[in-house]
């Protein structure tokens, strides 16, 4: 794994020798050792128009790579969520001290490597300066997590499942007002598209009986729509932060923060579960198994929204409620109502839509990062590598 991210390039070994560098040089591409063909290529631009950039991002392999890793994302997101379900068939129900395992991986991974790059001198640096920053985000990322597993304790599956809705809206809604983000017509439509392949799935799971008793509707779907309100905010922190730090930087300080937070949090309201709680090799190896596909999530996630968005992140989750089906089909014997395969679709078609008209670099391009995105860092799935390499991912 430190491997992968060895190829952030010389960037952020720069910006590892200096965290606190507050004057960015400019960022420009020469091709052939000229200005001359980008000069060109911004007079050609404007009289292509608005044709030449239909289905010009979707033609490129960073799209494909995109869709694919969402996927991966939005699978490993939902075996977490099984592993859970199993804990809890088992007697063993304690969210936090099973997501505190994740948040030691996450610290004892990309610590370990951020030490690595960094020395201690300039950790302790980056620590002076950007703690707060962090104890943020990983403060966010933790109560996100804890607020909607209260939420599923209290209310109903189906209400639960209508506050997805709401995280895309605040985040739609807090990227355009506070980062300055700018959606046109094509987008609103797949956000739609999307929204209505989940409001489907719902129906689906309502018609086959999918629903469970709430012990308290009311309480539950204030916690779900508190979780739902968080995770908006996390997402476009984290993705704030990993467009302009070194992603080992982000996860290894998430993984730092978190394990703290956490690890308090478990204690002061989990002690009581630990006597309760069954304790055996099943249940040893279904918390190995949530800590390890919580990890991929973690890993992968900052990857994604750099190369896309908050945005298209939390709509390409969307379809963990397919990929949910197919492992309870094998693992909780479920049964295929005819509604999911049709909303599977209509959710992928959203994220097609989504980047019909996008341009060569998608949603990689931070408007918050400038112009020519000096502000940012040059690694994987950045503006910065597209226009350096031609790709953004590999």
């Amino acid at each position: 794994m430190s491997g992968f991210y060895a190829n952030e390039t010389k960037a952020e070994v720069s910006d590892a020798q200096d965290v606190q560098d507050k004057s960015p040089q400019t960022y420009s591409v020469e091709k052939n050792g000229s200005q001359e063909p980008q000069k060109e290529q911004q007079h050609q631009q404007p009289e292509q128009g608005a044709a030449a950039r239909f289905l010009q991002y979707m033609k490129t392999r960073d799209f494909w790579l995109l869709i694919l890793l969402g996927q991966v994302i939005a699978l490993a997101d939902i075996s977490s969520s099984t592993f859970s379900s199993l804990l809890s068939l088992e007697g063993t129900s304690m969210p936090a001290f099973q997501t505190l395992w994740n948040y030691v991986l996450l610290n004892l991974v990309y610590t370990g490597i951020t030490l690595y790059k960094y020395g201690f001198k300039k950790w302790f640096k980056m620590l002076y300066t950007d703690c707060w920053k962090y104890f943020i985000l990983s403060f966010l990322d933790v109560e996100g997590n804890y607020f909607m597993v209260l939420a599923y304790r209290y209310t109903s599956l189906l209400s639960a499942e209508l506050f997805s809705f709401w995280t895309i809206i605040c985040v739609v809604f807090i990227s355009a007002v506070f980062l300055h983000k700018r959606y046109h017509i094509t987008q609103y439509l797949g956000i739609f598209i999307a929204c209505g392949g989940l409001g489907m799935l719902i129906a689906s799971d309502y018609l086959r009986g999918a629903n469970y008793p709430a012990q308290n509707q009311l309480k539950g779907d204030l916690f779900a729509l508190l979780a739902s309100t968080i995770y908006a905010f996390s997402n476009l922190f984290e993705e704030f932060m990993v467009s302009k730090r070194p992603m080992y930087e982000v996860i290894g300080q998430m993984g730092f923060w978190g394990m703290l937070i956490n690890g308090v949090q478990c204690a002061i309201f989990e002690r009581s579960d630990f006597q309760g709680a069954t304790w055996n090799g099943k249940v040893g190896g279904y918390i190995a198994g949530y800590t390890i596909v919580l990890f991929i999530f973690y890993t992968l996630a900052p990857i994604m929204l750099r190369i896309s968005s908050a945005t298209f992140f939390n709509i390409s989750l969307l379809t963990m409620n397919f990929w949910g089906l197919i492992i309870g089909i094998q693992v909780f014997h479920y049964t295929v109502h005819f509604l999911y395969p049709i909303a599977f679709v209509l959710i992928v078609l959203g994220l097609f839509v989504y980047f019909v008209k996008e341009g060569i670099l998608g949603e990689a391009s931070k408007p918050w990062l400038g112009e020519n995105q000096e502000g940012g860092i040059d690694g994987v799935g950045t503006a910065r590598r597209a226009e350096a390499t031609g790709h953004a991912i590999v």
